[in-house]
């Protein structure tokens, strides 16, 4: 839900039911990146209510535009660290299992000398 005037939509109070700190921190640092914004930050009004109020301040585009701009770049974001953990474990894998392999045919090898 957005809370904001309708004679100046470049500043707006967004209420986001179902999120806490991890994405609100997130998107508050996103957005802070852009320099269409002038100010951005978030509160939750209070700790059992599961919902966030983050405020979006721009230098004249709509506040609504720019907080979605902002969550599609976190959405990227997010694909590329995951993309590249993902290469990266599979990276891991494949090193040990050759690194495995080699081990076992250099023992193989070594139990082939001594006979």
């Amino acid at each position: 839900m957005e809370h904001g005037l309708y004679s100046d939509l470049s500043k707006s109070t967004f209420s986001l039911v179902n999120e806490d700190h991890t994405f609100s921190n997130s998107v508050r640092f996103t957005l802070n990146q852009d320099p269409r914004v002038t100010f951005c930050g978030y509160s939750i009004p209070h700790p059992s209510e599961n919902r966030v109020n983050v405020r979006v301040q721009t230098t004249g585009d709509p506040a609504s535009e720019v907080l979605k701009d902002g969550c599609q770049d976190l959405m990227l974001m997010c694909q590329h660290v995951r993309s590249t953990f993902g290469k990266a474990v599979n990276d891991f894998k494949t090193s040990k299992s050759v690194r495995s392999t080699s081990e076992k045919s250099v023992s193989e090898s070594d139990d082939d000398m001594d006979t």
